[in-house]
């Protein structure tokens, strides 16, 4: 790192502006590939928070007053830049997170996808109109936005999780924090600068970087008056209890344990190709990520072969080669727990077929790399089951036959995302009728939904009553509003003290 990256650490951006407050503190900022530090971005301290707060308080009026038309039109100046810069930002996010590079491009395009739905929003704000709900009454309902709001998101999409977010929000006319993840957070900077050149009126998007301090500052403001967040589940958990004690509106989104069921009827080597694309891509660091595969029947003897070789021969290395299936770790700590619990696997009797341990591409020696690893014979009462390691390691269980696969994966205390593949129609409705987790592939290891059904789990893989983005993330960011009207031409006189009714 050289010298004016130390000394000038990645500021927050505070009503439209660069903010830098004296003696901030700072985290490292690595590069994972090479494993070494690459810049410094300032934490914040309460008051930073707290002022950013004051800034999107201030903007609100203005910003919730202006028509949603003009509002989506900035939007859309906004998107015509995303679209221009997109692979300038997926070259940021491999730099810092280390997925590859064309994994970075689809990550852009699902965020610029939800920017398209927000867009829309002068149609998804239209509300319900009933004339003559009773003699000379007419009712309406309109969506009004809630205020300020924030988001906290994670470091596995710097871009998409919080294009789920802010797009939608300030359309529905909110104003917006963002405290994405801190250790690539440069993404969040870049699409400041997108939305100011858009013309977005300085305080309505602001972004405060930092860690537990900036978030506990946020839940505990009065002034923010919903939050939503993306992350692993006992955080989830906690933002959940403390914004909602707080009288936040707050939508939480935990972790995963995505399983993908393969019937004995399946094409094996569609199999295959969806367990190494969806288990090993982005090195695992994915909430939709598949990391159990389910093997019915004779299934597992039949495509265990074919699956080792396929890790064996991943393509790990360097993030900007365009040859590459898997980029690095994030950071070394992260690195060192996925490789811990390959050895709990070990250790509690699962059959260790591939071992990525220690895989060093030439050239990134100091790199945060990790190969895929691959076991065999897991049973449900094992860690490497029951919990979400967040990195390239695919658990294999086997099950004699459908109920038996259904029920283990309905036993399981996450719901985020599932796959089944099958033939057999059937199956298929019946795995969709059954299964209880929010998001199902039928032959699609990877089932996100797209930008205007929304996104979001079941039961620990999500707190709260609203997915994320689509018509619910609307839905989240506004409130309903009815309103009544008689005019005093039509009103009979007379206090009138029984419940109204229709008449």
């Amino acid at each position: 790192m050289n010298a004016a990256a130390r000394e000038n650490p990645l500021p927050h951006v505070i009503n439209g502006q660069s903010v830098l407050p004296a003696g901030s503190r700072t985290a490292p900022v690595f590069n994972p590939s090479h494993g070494v530090v690459q810049k410094q971005v300032a934490l914040a301290e309460p008051a930073t928070v707290n002022e950013a707060v004051a800034a999107a308080k201030a903007a609100l009026p203005a910003w919730a007053n202006k028509p949603p038309l003009q509002r989506a039109r900035i939007l859309n100046r906004f998107l015509a830049l995303m679209n221009q810069h997109r692979d300038e930002l997926a070259a940021i996010i491999t730099a810092e997170h280390g997925k590859v590079f064309t994994d970075a491009q689809g990550e852009v395009t699902r965020g610029i996808e939800i920017v398209e739905f927000a867009c829309g929003i002068p149609q998804l704000l239209k509300g319900d109109y009933t004339e003559q709900v009773s003699t000379n009454i007419d009712n309406w309902t309109t969506r009004q936005p809630v205020g300020v709001v924030a988001g906290i998101t994670p470091f596995n999409f710097p871009c998409m999780v919080p294009c789920w977010m802010f797009p939608v929000a300030i359309a529905c006319g909110n104003t917006f924090i963002l405290k994405p993840s801190e250790r690539d957070p440069s993404a969040a900077n870049y699409m400041a600068g997108l939305l100011k050149e858009a013309g977005l009126p300085d305080g309505v998007f602001n972004v405060v970087h930092g860690d537990k301090s900036a978030v506990d500052t946020l839940l505990n403001h009065p002034d923010v008056s919903a939050l939503s967040f993306v992350g692993s589940t006992p955080i989830a958990q906690y933002i959940y209890e403390t914004g909602a004690r707080n009288g936040k509106r707050v939508q939480a989104l935990g972790g995963a344990k995505n399983h993908l069921l393969a019937m004995p009827d399946a094409d094996l080597d569609q199999v295959v190709d969806a367990l190494v694309g969806a288990a090993y891509g982005s090195a695992g660091e994915r909430c939709m990520a598949i990391s159990v595969a389910v093997l019915v029947g004779d299934v597992a003897d039949r495509i265990m072969p074919k699956l080792a070789e396929r890790v064996r021969t991943l393509r790990i290395t360097d993030g900007m080669d365009l040859k590459a299936e898997m980029g690095p770790i994030v950071t070394a700590e992260a690195l060192a727990r996925i490789e811990n619990y390959i050895q709990i696997g070990v250790d509690e009797g699962a059959t260790l077929v591939v071992d990525g341990r220690g895989h060093k591409p030439a050239g990134f020696e100091k790199g945060f790399y990790t190969g895929g690893t691959l076991f065999d014979h897991v049973k449900p009462h094992m860690r490497i089951y029951k919990e979400e390691i967040f990195g390239p390691v695919l658990a294999c269980i086997r099950v004699k036959d459908f109920a038996e696969g259904l029920a283990l994966i309905n036993s399981h205390q996450y719901g985020n995302g599932v796959a089944c593949y099958t033939r057999d129609g059937n199956t298929a409705r019946e795995f969709g009728r059954q299964v209880q987790v929010g998001m199902v592939g039928i032959n699609v290891p990877i089932p996100v939904p797209m930008a205007w059904h929304g996104f979001g789990g079941w039961k620990s893989s999500l707190f709260g009553d609203m997915h994320a983005y689509g018509e619910e993330g609307v839905r989240f960011y506004t409130r309903q509003k009815s309103i009544m009207q008689r005019w005093p031409d039509s009103t009979q006189k007379g206090a009138e003290f029984a419940m109204p009714t229709s008449k």
